[in-house]
């Protein structure tokens, strides 16, 4: 069976770390052709980029990609979402997968995974994805978002705390690391367009605006979230200097031939 979804690429042109973030330069072309490309290798039988500067529409025209442009007073990024929806006149049950435009590396498979994870349970909102965390230092991160989830794979609770805590064992290095008990939170969404319509209409949550993790103000409205284990390496994306130095480093030519 043919699973029908579209991709959204948010892309602002503003950031404080890195300004002009999705037109810097990688292996000769921006940012955000890299991560529009890559979505176009999934199944997504559309690909959208949506932005608020007309110098991002204007890079990707070479392309031929499909831009649509949007306001920029949106809170949040979801609500960017609900926007394109509107504009692309998607209907109540179609699915919508959002990739971020600083993520030039995703690997396809999972955006075709999140969708599939969504698609699969009629009772969700909301699909995402997650991965074993393996070290110490990641667990009790704050900047590493944790996740737990049901024994059907439902988001139970999003935190920057080292949830679940181990009453027994924090005191000296978990034992457990690298299997599914703590899991980090990757931050590839698939939506129903009915999530995203109702979501722009609620105010922002109690634990959400303590955590600052917007996935929160959906578990607090009593939506499910499918939370998949990722079935392939997700690399970084790129939010400074360093990440885009690394990033830049392995898709240089020279690195495509090695």
């Amino acid at each position: 069976m043919s699973l029908a979804f579209t991709v959204v690429i948010p892309a602002r042109y503003g950031s404080s770390r890195l300004p002009g973030k999705p037109l810097l330069d990688i292996a000769g072309e921006p940012m955000i052709a890299h991560v529009w490309r890559r979505a176009c290798q999934s199944r997504a039988s559309r690909v959208v980029v949506a932005t608020d500067d007309a110098r991002i529409k204007a890079a990707l025209k070479p392309y031929g990609a499909e831009v649509v442009m949007t306001r920029q007073d949106h809170a949040s990024g979801t609500d960017r979402l609900a926007e394109v929806a509107d504009q692309l006149a998607l209907g109540e049950a179609e699915l919508v997968v959002n990739v971020q435009g600083d993520e030039p590396l995703i690997p396809p498979a999972l955006i075709d995974q999140v969708a599939e994870r969504l698609a699969g349970d009629d009772r969700a909102s909301i699909a995402t994805l997650a991965e074993p965390i393996t070290d110490v230092d990641a667990l009790f991160n704050p900047n590493v978002v944790k996740v737990v989830r049901s024994l059907q794979g439902r988001a139970l609770y999003f935190s920057r705390a080292p949830i679940p805590w181990d009453r027994e064992q924090f005191s000296s290095p978990p034992s457990l690391l690298g299997t599914d008990a703590w899991l980090r939170h990757i931050g590839l969404y698939a939506y129903r367009v009915s999530f995203l319509h109702a979501y722009w209409d609620w105010p922002a949550s109690s634990l959400e605006q303590l955590e600052q993790l917007e996935q929160l103000r959906a578990l607090q409205n009593g939506h499910v979230i499918q939370v998949a284990l990722a079935c392939d390496i997700n690399p970084a994306g790129v939010d400074t200097a360093e990440d885009l130095d690394r990033v830049r480093a392995l898709l240089s030519p020279a690195s495509q031939k090695e």
